[in-house]
């Protein structure tokens, strides 16, 4: 701040420096900073820096130098003391003082002036004659009223980018995931198989939770076992959604809008970590979008615990700007925040629930990362008072200790289904069946509307393609490559990325490669949990994210060279030719994910499944015909001794073998010591079966009755 003191009270200034146009020198207001995301640099007006007067808007007090300046003159009727002190602010609701003081006259500090006189030495009369020049003054600026300031807030809100960001997820996956939503209420992505399996589990948990919270995991399907919703991955962090609505109906509209909902959490977790991490827009939303649209994922259409892997880029967003931490710029303590750190941990623990199949690998990252992050607390301990601040130990604590609390109590009914049920155990074996080859990598999968028929030789070579049709994306390759070269990320980080997508991908081959002695093998053998997990290939999802960074590293080169480009320009604007250059990586990682999905229709719910009372036992029965059973039964959530999971419990194979031959003496009375109260038949079902003769078999003399219902025949076995 200056200030003349010749005699008279010169025009205060305060010089603001301005935003630099190099975003290395002023990350606040680079494009391509990844706290950007939080909105400008505290205190940078683009309209103010380095041109207008600093002065307060509301009236500037001159009583410590004797100043009045432009904003802040003495007012109409204020008193000018002898020293400079200025009297009461004038009535101008903008702070402006008198009507007609000229700001670039000062006032007179050593003559006292009249308060019925404007300062600065008018010769005319205060208020008796309207000053000449008032029609040259510029307009005072009208104050805005309340509504205004909230439109104006909102149109912020509107625009800002990371509204821009959860708008463009949503229109991305709807866009993406089509025709998901043509008709939700009768068909579903993939195939009606696991799909009806999960969207049973969300109706489960929320009916459960609301009515008796205690038998969560002794659900009504795969009677009379205990423990049965812990047979498989039980998504019970979307329970909250399984609380709206009721029956079949319910369950499969909830089922693909969480389906679509999915896919955009994904693809802003990505850019949030992205953008986190220091890559610029265009490079985030590649990395966003390679993320969640690789083929390779389009053939988990059906395994929606496998598409809700949103929360694991999220998470790492929230923890890595808690702890002020990027990858571009290191770590910075000015930017720690407790909250963002322990809404990250909160995030990682909903993620962990969803599902152990890819949750575990990402507990174990956060476990490997934690370790690292308290030996740099220590080391950092020597040489800094509390490097990581005491409200961010707090918040990590608190925040590690409920992720390890929410793992643990999710932990505790699988070990009761493994201990109860041995033949659920995975082995080496089983690893070694969906283990893909390294062609694998380079193979899309059947949905894949741009390389589906162009790569069907090569998927009939592969022994499971589901599971082993790994392409990630040859843009992503392409573009991951590149950012080996060029790029925004520092040559170790680089070297760090390429690392982990090498180390990814040979987990993902499984027993594929030098049979995982020291690979797949040793996790399998020594991490807790991992003999859970029976398909090496899904650890692509880390390898997916890596390639996603080092591609985002390219493209916010890239974008920094074209406005570089640009600023040569005049004016400095991009031409259409440079614009499109910088959305071309983004518009082909998004045609590489066009799907070719099939939606098939979901099979009606039989009306007897709406009438009967459970026990209840749905006839024919196998792994793919229960799934349907199961979502049938949200009407009513009776139990059914029907169930499909990722393994067949040895009492369910002894039933559907028993009642090969219902209604027979020895079928019925195993049922009935079993407690199935009714046998549902299927009409539709039977053909080609035994039940296609005995169906209409008298049935008087094994006490059991029967009753037709709709195109299902009951067989009703008293106690």
């Amino acid at each position: 701040m200056t200030t003349d003191q010749s005699g008279t009270a010169g025009k205060e200034r305060v010089q603001q420096p301005s935003a630099g146009e190099d975003g290395e020198k002023t990350p606040e207001r680079e494009e391509d900073h990844a706290d950007a995301a939080a909105g400008p640099a505290p205190g940078h007006d683009e309209d103010t820096a380095g041109g207008r007067n600093a002065d307060a808007a509301e009236g500037t007090d001159g009583k410590d130098n004797g100043d009045t300046g432009k904003d802040g003159d003495a007012g109409k009727n204020g008193d000018t003391g002898k020293n400079g002190d200025t009297g009461d602010a004038g009535r101008s609701g903008n702070g402006d003082a008198g009507e007609s003081v000229d700001a670039d006259k000062p006032a007179d500090a050593d003559k006292a002036t009249d308060g019925d006189k404007p300062a600065g030495g008018d010769k005319a009369a205060g208020g008796d004659k309207a000053d000449p020049w008032q029609a040259f003054a510029p307009a005072p600026e009208p104050v805005p009223g309340r509504v205004r300031r909230v439109l104006r807030a909102v149109g912020r809100c509107l625009v800002h980018e990371w509204t821009l960001a959860v708008l463009a997820s949503l229109a991305l996956a709807v866009a993406l995931t089509w025709p998901t939503l043509r008709y939700p209420l009768y068909t579903l992505p993939q195939d009606y198989w696991d799909p009806s399996l999960q969207a049973w589990q969300m109706a489960w948990s929320g009916h459960i939770l609301l009515t008796n919270p205690a038998q969560l995991w002794q659900s009504n399907t795969f009677f009379p076992e205990p423990w049965s919703f812990a047979f498989s991955d039980t998504l019970l962090g979307y329970a909250p959604a399984g609380m709206l609505g009721t029956g079949p109906g319910a369950a499969v509209l909830r089922y693909n809008i969480m389906f679509v909902l999915a896919h955009a959490l994904a693809t802003l977790g990505a850019y949030a970590l992205a953008r986190q991490l220091g890559a610029g827009r265009a490079g985030a939303a590649v990395a966003g979008a390679g993320y969640t649209y690789a083929p390779w994922l389009l053939a988990q259409a059906g395994h929606l615990h496998v598409v809700s892997n949103g929360g694991i880029p999220l998470a790492l967003a929230m923890l890595a700007r808690g702890h002020g931490w990027s990858l571009r710029h290191g770590y910075r303590p000015e930017r720690r925040h407790a909250g963002w750190a322990f809404a990250g941990w909160l995030v990682a623990a909903w993620q962990l629930s969803l599902g152990f199949g890819v949750g575990l690998p990402f507990a174990y990252f956060l476990a490997g990362a934690t370790l690292v992050a308290t030996v740099a607390w220590f080391v950092r301990r020597r040489s800094a008072r509390r490097p990581f601040g005491f409200r961010l130990l707090v918040a990590d604590g608190l925040g590690a200790a409920l992720f390890a609390g929410v793992g643990g109590l999710l932990a505790v009914p699988y070990f009761k289904v493994a201990e109860l049920h041995p033949n659920a155990a995975r082995t080496l074996a089983d690893i070694d069946v969906y283990s893909p080859p390294f062609w694998g990598f380079f193979t899309a999968p059947a949905e894949s509307r741009v390389w589906g028929d162009l790569h069907e030789g090569a998927r009939s070579a592969l022994p499971w393609p589901p599971e082993m049709t790994l392409l990630p994306g040859f843009v992503l390759y392409a573009l991951a490559a590149g950012g080996l070269f060029f790029s925004v990320w520092r040559v170790r980080h680089r070297l760090l990325l390429l690392a982990g997508v090498l180390v990814t991908a040979v987990l993902a081959m499984g027993t594929r490669f030098f049979d995982g002695t020291f690979t797949y093998g040793l996790l399998f053998e020594y991490l807790p949990g991992w003999n859970g997990l029976r398909t090496p290939g899904r650890m692509m999802l880390w390898t997916t994210l890596l390639l996603g960074l080092l591609a985002a590293g390219a493209v916010s080169a890239f974008a920094v060279r074209v406005r570089e480009l640009a600023a040569e320009r005049v004016p400095p604007w991009p031409g259409p030719w440079l614009r499109l250059a910088t959305v071309l990586p983004l518009l082909l990682v998004i045609a590489e994910g066009l799907n070719a999905t099939p939606h098939p229709v979901v099979p009606a719910q039989p009306a007897a499944m709406r009438l009967v009372d459970g026990p209840t036992l749905v006839l024919p029965s196998s792994q793919n015909l229960d799934q349907p059973v199961m979502l049938w039964s949200t009407s009513r959530f009776q139990d059914v001794v029907n169930g499909g999971s990722g393994f067949t419990p040895a009492r369910q194979a002894e039933i559907r073998q028993v009642t090969e031959t219902f209604p027979s003496q020895a079928s019925v009375t195993y049922l009935r010591d079993l407690g199935v109260r009714n046998v549902v038949l299927l009409r539709d079902r039977i053909a080609g079966t035994p039940w296609e003769t005995t169906i209409d078999a008298p049935v008087d003399a094994l006490g059991v009755t029967r009753e037709e219902i709709g195109n299902a025949v009951v067989f009703h076995i008293p106690r």
